[in-house]
C-alpha cells in the first residue's frame, strides 16, 4: 500500500465525517427529531423556542461543539454520574500521551525511519508506506537509540500519567461515598444459597439465621421472589384489572390535576396522597404472604443492617462452613439489581461461566472466517490468484486503492457490529446480580474479542493454520510479532480512519434512533415526542473501542509513527462528541462508581509492555544489541509499577474501608440520620414496582406542547435540569406505588 492509497481512505473518510456532522447540525433543530438528539433532556418547565420555521434550522452550526468544549467536569458529574466523568478521563489521557508521542515520534522517529537505507527516494504519493516504518532501517543501524529514547519516553509519560488519574479518581470514588446522601446499598448484604427447609420458609430461616448470628446488627430482610414472563404477565394483568375495578367503584374520586399515561389525557385514577404514604408502600413490600407467594420464594435475600460497617464485616465474612450455603455479597444499588438473576441457583453459576466461556471460544473461532476475507482483500496477489476474473478490474489505480486502502476496515466493522449484543447476553448468562457487573463483564468480552481479532488475527495473516504454526514455538513470538506488525501498518492506519472518525459520527447522528423515529412519525403515524424511551450509554460498546485505539497506539508508535496524527484526531473528536452525547442523549439509570478504570489500566500496561516486547523483537533482528539491553529493564519497570497500582489504588475499587464506614455511621447518628434511613430501607429494594416503562413516561407530566415546538437546549443548565427531572421522575412514581398499594 502506497501513500495515495493510504490519502484516498483520509479523504474518503474525511467527506464522511463532514457530511454527517453537517446533517447533525441541521437534524437535531427540527422539532420532531427532539425525542432522537435531546432524549435525556426530555425535562418539564423548559423554555421553548418562539419560531420552529426559521431559517438558522437548516443552515449547519457549531453550536453543539462550542457547548461540549464549554461544558466542566462538574457539569459532567451532575448528568451522567462518576462513570461518565471517568470515561472522559480516559478520553482526556488519551489525548494527552498521544500528543506526546506525536511530537516524539514525528521530528524523532520518523526521519530515521524515512533514510534508514541508502535509496533513491520517490515522490511522497508513490512512496510505499514500509519507507516510513522500521522496516527501512538497516540492520546495526547506531540510529535504532532513537526508537529506544522514543519508547522510554512514551513509557514514562504514560505510567506518570497513569499515576496522577489513578490518585485523582480514588479521591472522587471515595468523596462520592462521604458526601452523596445515605447510600441504601451501603447497609444491605444480598444472601444467596439459602439452604432449604422442611420444617420453615426461606424468609424464616433467614430472620432465625441472622438473629441468632448477627442479633447486634441485624435489622430486617427483604425475600426475593421468583419472576418469570408467564407470571409477570399474569400479575400485570391482574393489577390493571384491580385498577380498573376500583375505579369504577369512585365515582367521586376527584380528578387529578396533572396529564398521565401516552396520550397526555387527564385520568382520575389518582387521589390525593395521605401522610401515611410510606406506611402504604411498606406494607405492600411487606405485607402478610399467601401460601401462593411463598411458594414463589427464591433462595435468595436481601439482608439490612443497622450499620455501614455491620454490613460490609458480614459480606467479607464466611458464614458456614460449607462456602456453598449462605453466600454473602454486598447489595446493589436498588436501581441497579438485576432481580432476574438472583433467582439463579447459585451452584449453578460455576457451570454457566464456563458454559459461557466455552461459547465465547466458538465465537472467536466463528469469527475468523470475515478476518480471514478481510485479510485477502489486503494481499492483492494472493486474491489475483484465487478470482483470476478480478485481474482486470484490480488493474485499475482507483479500485486498487478502494480495495486496499478502505473496503477491508469497513467488512471488518460491519462484522464487529455484532460482537456487542452478543457478548452482553453472554454476561447476562453468567449470572451478574447487577446491571453494572453484567456491562462491565460485556466491556471485558468485548474488549478481549476486539483486541484479539483486530491485533492479533489480522498481524498473523488470518490464517487459521499459519496461526497454528506461528504460535507452535513460544520463543519465536517477539520475532514473529516484529516481522508482522509493521507489515500491518496499511490496515492499522486504514481502521483507525474507518472505525474511528465515521464511528464517532454515526454515534452523533443517532442512525438507528433517526430511523425509528422517522418510521414511527410518517409511517405510523405518531406525533408524541415523549413516548421514547433513552438509553443509558453504553459503555461496553464505547470503552472498548477507546481503549483498543490506544492499544494500536502504542504497539504501532515507535513502528509506523503515521498512525499518530490519526489517533490523535480521534480522539480529540471523541472528546467532544461523547460529551454532547452525555450531555443531550443518554441517561444515568445505574452506574458503577468509576470501576471503568481499572481496566483502562490494565489495558494500558499491556499495550505498554506488548509494544516493549515487540521493541525487544525488532532490535533482536536488527542486531542492535544496546538498544535490546536497554528495553529489559524498561519492561521489567513497567510490571513494578502495574503492581504497585495494584496494591495503593485497586483494593479501593473492591471495597470499603472501615475507618471511612463507621465515620459516616457516627455522623449519622449524631445528626440523627439513621431512623429515616431504616424506614427507607424497607422500601427501597422493592422488586414489585413501577416498570421501566413507567418510568419512561415520567416526562409526559407537564407536558403542554403541541409537538410544533422544542426547547432550547442550549441554554439549560444540565445539572439542575436534571434535579428537576429526578424531582418530577420520585414524585410520578410515588403516586404510582401508593396508588396499586391502596387498591
Amino acid at each position: 500500500m502506497n501513500i495515495s492509497a493510504l490519502l484516498t481512505s483520509v479523504g474518503i473518510n474525511t467527506g464522511v465525517c463532514l457530511v454527517l456532522l453537517s446533517l447533525y447540525s441541521i437534524l437535531r433543530k427540527q422539532p420532531s427529531n427532539v425525542n432522537v438528539y435531546f432524549g435525556r433532556r426530555l425535562a418539564p418547565g423548559c423554555s421553548r423556542r418562539s419560531d420552529p420555521f426559521c431559517f438558522e434550522r437548516f443552515v449547519p452550526s457549531t453550536s453543539w461543539i462550542v457547548k461540549a468544549w464549554e461544558t466542566s467536569e462538574e457539569e459532567i458529574y451532575g448528568t451522567g454520574g462518576m462513570d461518565a466523568v471517568v470515561f472522559l478521563r480516559i478520553v482526556v489521557f488519551s489525548i494527552r500521551i498521544f500528543s506526546i508521542a506525536v511530537v516524539i515520534c514525528l521530528f524523532l522517529v520518523l526521519p530515521v525511519n524515512y533514510y534508514g537505507q541508502e535509496m533513491r527516494h520517490k515522490k511522497i504519493p508513490l512512496e510505499s508506506l514500509e519507507v516510513f516504518t522500521i522496516e527501512n532501517v538497516k540492520e546495526g543501524s547506531k540510529w535504532l537509540w532513537a526508537h529506544c529514547l522514543a519508547l522510554y519516553i512514551i513509557t514514562c509519560s504514560a505510567c506518570i500519567l497513569l499515576y496522577f488519574e489513578y490518585k485523582s479518581i480514588t479521591k472522587m470514588r471515595l468523596e462520592r461515598i462521604t458526601r452523596s446522601p445515605p447510600n441504601p446499598s451501603h447497609f444491605t448484604v444480598l444472601i444467596r444459597a439459602i439452604p432449604r427447609s422442611s420444617q420453615e420458609t426461606y424468609s424464616d430461616s433467614v430472620k432465625n439465621f441472622f438473629t441468632k448470628y448477627h442479633s447486634s446488627s441485624y435489622l430486617s430482610h427483604q425475600m426475593v421472589y421468583r419472576c418469570g414472563r408467564v407470571q409477570k404477565l399474569m400479575s400485570d394483568a391482574e393489577k390493571m384489572y384491580m385498577i380498573f375495578k376500583d375505579a369504577s367503584l369512585e365515582p367521586n374520586c376527584k380528578p387529578s390535576l396533572m396529564q398521565h399515561g401516552l396520550c397526555g389525557a387527564p385520568t382520575n385514577s389518582f387521589t390525593i396522597i395521605s401522610s401515611e404514604m410510606d406506611n402504604v408502600r411498606a406494607k405492600s413490600c411487606f405485607g402478610h404472604m399467601d401460601l401462593a407467594t411463598i411458594k414463589k420464594e427464591c433462595a435468595a435475600a436481601f439482608v439490612f443492617f443497622k450499620t455501614r460497617y455491620a454490613a460490609t464485616v458480614t459480606a467479607e465474612v464466611l458464614q458456614s462452613s460449607n462456602p456453598m450455603l449462605w453466600v454473602t455479597d454486598m447489595a446493589p444499588e436498588p436501581h441497579d439489581v438485576y432481580w432476574s438473576n438472583l433467582c439463579i441457583p447459585y451452584r449453578q453459576l460455576w457451570i454457566r461461566k464456563i458454559g459461557t466461556l466455552v461459547a465465547a471460544i466458538a465465537f472467536v473461532l466463528v469469527f475468523l472466517i470475515p478476518i480471514t476475507f478481510v485479510q485477502g482483500l489486503t494481499q492483492l496477489d494472493q486474491l489475483q490468484q484465487t478470482f483470476p476474473f478480478l485481474r482486470g478490474l484490480l488493474k485499475k489505480k482507483y479500485m486498487n486503492q478502494l480495495v486496499t486502502g478502505y473496503l477491508p476496515s469497513v467488512i471488518l466493522i460491519l462484522a464487529l457490529y455484532t460482537v456487542p449484543p452478543i457478548m452482553m447476553l453472554f454476561s447476562a448468562v453468567e449470572g451478574s446480580i447487577s446491571r453494572s457487573g453484567r456491562k462491565k463483564s460485556a466491556c471485558c468480552k468485548v474488549l478481549y474479542f476486539t483486541i484479539w481479532n483486530v491485533f492479533f488475527v489480522n498481524v498473523f495473516t488470518g490464517s487459521v493454520i499459519s496461526q497454528l504454526n506461528v504460535f507452535s514455538s513460544v520463543k519465536d513470538i517477539p520475532a514473529q510479532l516484529a516481522k508482522a506488525v509493521p507489515r500491518q501498518a496499511s490496515f492499522f492506519m486504514t481502521y483507525v480512519l474507518t472505525s474511528g472518525w465515521a464511528s464517532l459520527s454515526c454515534e452523533v447522528m443517532q442512525v438507528f434512533a433517526l430511523f425509528c423515529n422517522l418510521v414511527k412519525r410518517f409511517i405510523l403515524r405518531i406525533k408524541d415526542d415523549f413516548s421514547h424511551c433513552p438509553l443509558s450509554f453504553p459503555y461496553h460498546t464505547e470503552v472498548p473501542r477507546l481503549l483498543l485505539f490506544g492499544f494500536l497506539g502504542f504497539t504501532c508508535s515507535i513502528f509506523t509513527p503515521l498512525i499518530l496524527p490519526f489517533l490523535l484526531i480521534y480522539f480529540a473528536l471523541a472528546y467532544l462528541v461523547y460529551k454532547n452525547q452525555i450531555l443531550n442523549v443518554y441517561i444515568t439509570k445505574y452506574e458503577s462508581g468509576g470501576q471503568f478504570w481499572p481496566i483502562a489500566l490494565n489495558t494500558t500496561i499491556f499495550s505498554l509492555v506488548l509494544s516493549q516486547v515487540i521493541a525487544l523483537g525488532v532490535f533482536g533482528i536488527k542486531k542492535s544489541s544496546v538498544a535490546s539491553g536497554f528495553t529489559i529493564p524498561l519492561i521489567i519497570c513497567t510490571l513494578l509499577f502495574n503492581e504497585y497500582c495494584r496494591q495503593r489504588f485497586l483494593p479501593t475499587f473492591k471495597n470499603n474501608a472501615a475507618e471511612v464506614l463507621i465515620e459516616m455511621d457516627r455522623k449519622d447518628e449524631l445528626c440523627g440520620r439513621m431512623e429515616k434511613t431504616y424506614r427507607d430501607l424497607r422500601t427501597v429494594y422493592c422488586q414489585f414496582t413501577a416498570t421501566s416503562h413507567e418510568l419512561c413516561r415520567c416526562g409526559c407530566l407537564n407536558h403542554h406542547g403541541d409537538g410544533k415546538s422544542i426547547p432550547d437546549w442550549e441554554k439549560l443548565n444540565p445539572g439542575k435540569e436534571q434535579s428537576q427531572l429526578k424531582g418530577s421522575l420520585t414524585i410520578h412514581c410515588n403516586l404510582d406505588i401508593a396508588e396499586t398499594s391502596k387498591k
